[in-house]
């Protein structure tokens, strides 16, 4: 598995904005070792769900999304991707202990 951590150290800068003849928005990430990473708006938003959720959230401690393909003809939302950032049903726990053992082969 090839693993980087990002913390604030790492980045140079961060650009938000819709670029020019798009729709959404594009968030760039600049890293002191000169790379970029580029998210689209989906992504970003579906983090930012998550963690909303987490953070207010009374009791719940883990969320996990993953990539779902819908079906368009299956009454898609208009202006939805046909790929999607869902979240899954599944203990908390095993989302814990997925973490834990990612961090652990750090």
């Amino acid at each position: 598995m090839d693993l980087k951590r990002i913390s604030n150290r790492d980045v140079v800068k961060i650009l938000i904005g819709v670029p020019k003849g798009h729709k959404h928005l594009r968030i760039f990430l600049k890293l002191n070792d000169g790379s970029i990473l580029l998210f689209n708006e989906a992504v970003v938003a579906n983090i930012v769900r998550a963690y909303i959720i987490l953070k207010t959230h009374p009791t719940r401690r883990a969320v996990k999304l993953v990539q779902k393909k819908l079906s368009i003809k299956n009454g898609l939302k208009n202006g939805y991707a046909e790929y999607q950032l869902l979240e899954e049903n599944i203990d908390e726990d095993e989302i814990i202990d997925e973490i834990t053992r990612i961090l652990s082969n750090l």
